[in-house]
């Protein structure tokens, strides 16, 4: 089997020779990921929704098009800070595996793909029912995100 922290180590070891201050290595993936999460999260799931929910045709279109074109970069910065957040464990020796904040972050990626792929398959022919499970997947996705945002912050002060 595959000790992920020893494969990473080599890299971590060249990141911790650049002398980046431990608070940073230590609360730099949280601010980060923090801002994605509740700024770009937010405002994805908010637009997704006022395009669902108004009764205004120019609204929705304009929130359909705030939600096209900030959830690929959401998901984009939702990946790289995961990846991130594993390479900020093994900088500080810690494991990656025993974490609830890692199988939290594991299955949000799993969700936000399966939810990527709904909407770029065009609902599959615009099929009301997957433009329904798109919406409510994107919520719960969004709950998900508040609750491994809590697990991440009991993580860092636990460390």
């Amino acid at each position: 089997m595959v000790n992920f922290s020893e494969a990473l180590e080599p890299l971590a070891a060249w990141f911790r020779s650049l002398g980046i201050p431990e608070p940073i290595v230590h609360w730099g993936h949280p601010l980060m990921m923090a801002i994605v999460v509740f700024v770009m999260g937010s405002y994805v799931g908010w637009t997704g929704w006022r395009s669902r929910l108004t009764e205004d045709k120019d609204v929705s279109v304009k929130s359909r098009m705030g939600h096209r074109l900030l959830a690929p970069w959401m998901f984009f910065f939702m990946a790289a800070g995961y990846t991130g957040g594993v390479l900020s464990l093994v900088m500080q020796h810690q494991p990656i595996f025993e974490s609830p904040h890692f199988w939290t972050g594991s299955l949000l990626l799993i969700l936000l793909l399966i939810n990527s792929v709904i909407s770029l398959s065009g609902f599959f022919g615009d099929n009301k029912g997957l433009r329904a499970t798109h919406a409510y997947l994107g919520t719960v996705i969004l709950g998900m995100m508040i609750l491994h945002a809590v697990l991440g912050f009991n993580l860092g002060i636990s460390l």
